[in-house]
């Protein structure tokens, strides 16, 4: 079995390589590419990444290369975890729409949309040239912003599911105060990709006991805490809301808060410095601790049970990712890309069934789709006036002064990565 990782030079890029060499029974790699245009960058990640797999015993080859052609070639799968801009333009995501009195952030509003406009057609790229190298191998994309870019592979014809941290996250962090294995513990979790709920967290399986009335009545104020919301909000709803739903909950507070301390891309780049050094150090033969506060923590683990199940038998039949709707959500397109439990094999991803949803989840699920239609449209066809509408839709944005504004700073920041601009 042979995997390329496209943006294999991220500093995150041990933490995967971590879940490979441990959960190796499950997906028996035996050549690992990672491809990433910064050759520097590679030398050091590569090197820790041999290092890993030499002490815990996996017999994978891992290879480097710049060349994306070479990188994907005869490759049964490929991840995709690009920073198109770098943190440079992250930092730019997470400061210019505070100018506005907007939340910034890189994968939700104006920031959101900045980093779809100049991701999606880099992707769109690196998808036909596996297409056009290996049309059986299957993409699984961690780039955010997920919904949208996932939703564009799968226009343009490609097999592809998307995956987030969110729901793995939630579901080890339940099993722990479960005191339980995180495979007995399995999800409701509904909507899209950084705007989701845990409707209930279930024993055994999908049809299992809901234990969520429990997890908050005994651990209410750890599960608020976390996603730095009041206890009395979380007993209000009933159910546990993604961590990012705090932008919409709380947006005018969030705004206020983010405009008194540094950007989460100044904090990370300085913490990448700190990591690569740590690269490169010859003795280093496991991810250090420091990169668990780099974020995305489990993804080793999710993207492990995906490329298991999409490639054999291996993973887990039922997981949380982001695909099409298909009349899943019935208030949706079909071509809609939601974020909810699927049966995952060969053939790709399979809703399960959804309860009808309360008005509160929907109503924003619909808007916020909306507003990832007419993303996608502007990323695929460019122009201003697509993105102030894009803009003027999001439901955190939403007036028109603010849209013209962060639209003209928006074009402003990202002249270099659109080719309409």
């Amino acid at each position: 079995m042979k995997l390329a990782v496209v943006g294999g030079g991220s500093t995150y890029t041990p933490e995967l390589i971590d879940g490979f060499a441990r959960l190796r029974d499950t997906l028996p790699i035996e050549e690992l590419v990672l491809v990433d245009p910064a050759a520097d960058r590679l030398e050091l990640v590569s090197g820790l990444a041999r290092r890993i797999f030499a002490k815990q015993d996996h017999a994978g080859k891992i290879t480097t290369t710049t060349d994306i052609d070479a990188g994907v070639a005869d490759a049964d799968a490929v991840l995709l975890q690009l920073r198109v801009g770098g943190q440079a333009a992250r930092n730019q995501d997470e400061t210019w729409p505070l100018e506005c009195g907007c939340v910034g952030q890189e994968t939700t509003g104006a920031g959101g949309l900045a980093k779809a406009l100049r991701t999606v057609p880099v992707v769109l790229d690196i998808a036909e040239r596996v297409r056009r190298t290996n049309p059986d191998a299957w993409i699984i994309d961690f780039t955010n912003p997920v919904g949208i870019v996932t939703r564009a592979l799968l226009q343009a014809g490609h097999k592809a599911v998307g995956l987030c941290n969110v729901a793995i996250g939630f579901q080890r962090k339940f099993a722990r105060l479960l005191e339980v294995e995180p495979g007995q513990v399995h999800l409701d979790h509904v909507g899209l990709n950084h705007l989701s709920w845990e409707l209930g967290v279930r024993l055994g399986g999908p049809d299992g006991e809901n234990v969520l009335p429990k997890l908050l009545a005994e651990h209410g104020d750890a599960i608020a805490d976390d996603l730095h919301m009041p206890r009395k909000l979380v007993d209000r709803l009933g159910v546990v809301p993604s961590y990012y739903l705090r932008y919409f909950y709380a947006h005018d507070e969030v705004v206020k808060e983010l405009g008194t301390k540094p950007s989460r891309a100044a904090e990370v780049a300085a913490m990448e410095k700190e990591l690569l050094e740590m690269y490169g150090d010859p003795a280093l033969d496991e991810k250090p601790e420091l990169l668990a506060k780099r974020g995305g923590a489990f993804y080793s683990e999710a993207a492990v049970d995906l490329a298991a199940s999409l490639l054999g038998d291996g993973g887990s039949p039922v997981q949380v990712v982001n695909t099409y709707n298909n009349g899943t959500l019935p208030f949706l397109a079909d071509d809609a890309v939601i974020e909810v439990q699927a049966r995952v094999g060969r053939d790709g991803a399979t809703p399960l069934a959804v309860p009808a949803l309360d008005p509160l989840y929907a109503g924003l699920i619909a808007n916020v789709t909306a507003y990832e239609d007419l993303a996608l449209e502007a990323a695929l066809r460019g122009g201003r006036d697509r993105v102030f509408k894009a803009l003027l839709a999001h439901p955190l944005i939403g007036q028109y002064e603010y849209a013209e504004g962060l639209t003209d700073r928006l074009i402003a920041h990202n002249r270099e990565h659109l080719a309409w601009a």
